[in-house]
């Protein structure tokens, strides 16, 4: 039998998280149309009078408002893909823009220091992408590095932290700016009569965050983790063979959402020992974390993390303040749950989780 020097031996478990990378700052935006539940169903009702009797769903989300890019009236009416891709361009960008001009001010950075940015979306389309326009809005270096993400879905927001973080990592001392948009509304189409389309009125709304993130070479060390939050270790999930349970169908005149019926049942049944490995594989327990900071899917999504997981309600509190007064805004949600931890105080371990289209979870482990 081998036996392992002291000092080996007492590392050799230990796993690997990388450097820790501080979160300089956090914004987030949303449109200026804000829309109450008991007006969204009214605007449903009339769309989709066939689904009466279940109006019932509206009342039953979690959620008091949201907040849309155009007015009631605009979803309404049928749309063309170059209409809804013109009005998604306009909107992401001024989001886009909003949510990096503050995250920098709040960082104390000008947006020339940027070194590198992520910009993340699922809800429209730019070819130059959305970091390239941008770029003719803001002030960026010109050789800045950009990466652009689509497709992750409601997922992206964690999932692009995870992978701003990965390149903090890799330039330790740069500054990485991550940056995400949907604007859900507008894949609201009238002429779908699907019960995915109805549910989704219920629950979809529009918003955008950023976040600056950086790896020092103190960060994370004996001495205190010092007055930054920090992203300790990342992770994900991807279950085969459930493309069926979450994204979208392209149609002749948009998005098609895809939304199963099986996403509770899905989760119930996996993700509990999908977080137990996770953190298994990162050293750590349920049982170190403070606080639970995941999207806020909907009420059918916290109430089975809470059941899975055996949280009560105050440590996932956030979550549930989100959805009611943001809805579901696709990437952009899960870090509206962050800036209320950290606006809140929070302090400690906390789990940030997001799930979207593959069917995959993401997580990203924080110390407040």
């Amino acid at each position: 039998m081998t036996v392992l020097p002291v000092d080996l031996a007492q590392h050799a478990h230990k796993p690997d998280l990388g450097l820790p990378v501080e979160i300089l700052s956090i914004a987030t935006a949303q449109p200026r149309h804000k829309v109450s539940q008991s007006d969204a169903l009214i605007g449903a009702a009339a769309i989709y009078p066939q689904f009466e009797r279940l109006h019932g769903l509206f009342s039953n989300t979690g959620i008091d408002y949201r907040y849309t890019c155009k007015p009631n009236e605009w979803y309404q009416q049928p749309h063309t893909w170059e209409e809804r891709t013109d009005v998604f361009q306009t909107h992401a960008l001024d989001l886009l823009e909003r949510v990096a001009v503050e995250a920098a001010a709040r960082a104390g950075l000008s947006l020339s220091d940027i070194d590198a940015f992520v910009t993340n979306t699922i809800t429209g389309l730019a070819i130059p992408s959305l970091d390239a326009l941008l770029m003719n809005r803001l002030d960026f270096s010109p050789n800045v590095e950009r990466v652009p993400i689509f497709g992750i879905g409601c997922g992206g927001g964690v999932a692009g932290l995870a992978r701003a973080a990965r390149f903090a990592q890799g330039r330790p001392g740069r500054n990485v700016l991550f940056i995400t948009v949907d604007l859900c509304s507008l894949c609201a189409r009238p002429n779908d009569p699907s019960m995915a389309m109805f549910v989704a009125a219920a629950l979809f709304g529009d918003g955008a965050a950023g976040v600056i993130l950086r790896t020092s070479a103190n960060s994370g060390s004996e001495d205190g983790k010092g007055d930054k939050p920090l992203v300790l270790t990342f992770g994900e999930h991807t279950w085969r063979d459930t493309r069926h349970i979450m994204g979208w169908d392209v149609k002749s005149d948009g998005f098609g959402v895809v939304l199963s019926p099986e996403l509770p049942t899905l989760m119930r049944d996996n993700l509990g020992h999908v977080v137990t490995d996770f953190l298994t594989k990162s050293g750590m327990s349920i049982e170190e974390f403070k606080g639970f900071l995941f999207h806020p899917g909907g009420r059918k999504v916290l109430e089975t993390a809470e059941a899975v997981l055996g949280i009560g309600r105050s440590k996932i509190a956030h979550s549930w303040d989100v959805l009611r007064d943001f809805g579901n805004m696709s990437s952009a949600t899960a870090l509206f749950v962050l800036q209320r931890a950290i606006n809140a105080g929070d302090k400690g371990r906390h789990l940030l989780a997001a799930f979207g289209p593959g069917f995959s979870a993401y997580f990203v482990a924080l110390d407040l």
